[in-house]
C-alpha cells in the first residue's frame, strides 16, 4: 500500500491516467490487460474500435434477453387472438376462418416490440449495476474530450497505488492521479 494519506470520509476509487489520443489509450489498455491487472476501466468521449476486444470483454447477453422477450411477446400475441377469435368467442366474419393468422399479424409485431423492448431496457438496468449510487464521474471533462484508464483496487487485496502510477505513466498516460469516491450521500 502506498503511505499516501486518504482524505477522511473517502474511499480510493483507484489511479486515473488521462491520454491525449484514442490509439494511445487502446495500447495502453491492451498492455493493461496483459500484464493482467484485476480491475481496470476506460472512459472515452465517443465509441472506440476495438478498445472492447482489447480490454478482453465478452459478448454481451443482452441480445439474448431480447430475442427470447420478443418471442414470448410473439407468442403471447397470437395465443390471446386464436383464444378469443377461435376458441373463446368464435364468430364467422366474411366467411374467413376462425383462425386468420394474416389478421392477427399488426398485434403480433406490436407485443414484440413491447416485450422485446421493455425487457431489453430492464435487462440493461441490472446488467450495469444501476442505480450506482456509490460511483461518481472523477472528471466532469471524461465524456466530452478526454480519454482514461483507471486502476482499481480489487475486493479483498492489496494495492499498489505506487505501481499503479508507474504502470500508467509507462503505458504513455500524460497525466496520472489517484481518485477518490465520495459517493452521493
Amino acid at each position: 500500500m502506498s503511505s499516501t494519506a486518504v482524505p477522511s470520509g473517502k474511499q480510493m476509487a483507484g489511479v486515473l491516467g488521462f491520454f491525449d489520443e484514442p490509439g494511445a489509450l487502446l495500447v495502453a489498455t491492451k498492455k493493461t490487460k496483459e500484464a493482467s491487472w484485476d480491475r481496470f476501466d476506460a472512459y472515452t468521449p465517443y465509441p472506440v474500435h476495438g478498445l472492447e476486444h482489447a480490454a478482453g470483454l465478452k459478448r454481451s447477453w443482452l441480445p439474448y434477453v431480447t430475442f427470447c422477450a420478443g418471442l414470448t411477446g410473439l407468442m403471447c400475441a397470437f395465443a390471446l387472438q386464436y383464444w378469443t377469435s377461435a376458441m373463446d368467442w368464435p364468430v364467422n366474419v366474411g366467411g374467413k376462418p376462425f383462425n386468420s393468422w394474416p389478421a392477427f399479424v399488426p398485434v403480433m409485431f406490436e407485443l414484440t416490440v413491447l416485450f422485446a423492448g421493455l425487457t431489453t431496457v430492464a435487462a440493461m438496468f441490472i446488467a450495469n449495476g444501476m442505480p450506482n449510487v456509490t460511483k461518481r464521474s472523477f472528471d466532469p471533462r471524461l465524456t466530452r474530450d478526454r480519454f482514461a484508464l483507471i486502476l482499481e483496487p480489487a475486493k479483498g487485496k492489496a494495492f499498489d497505488e505506487a505501481a499503479a502510477t508507474n504502470f500508467l505513466k509507462g503505458v504513455g498516460a500524460k497525466e496520472v492521479r489517484t481518485v477518490y469516491n465520495e459517493g452521493w450521500f
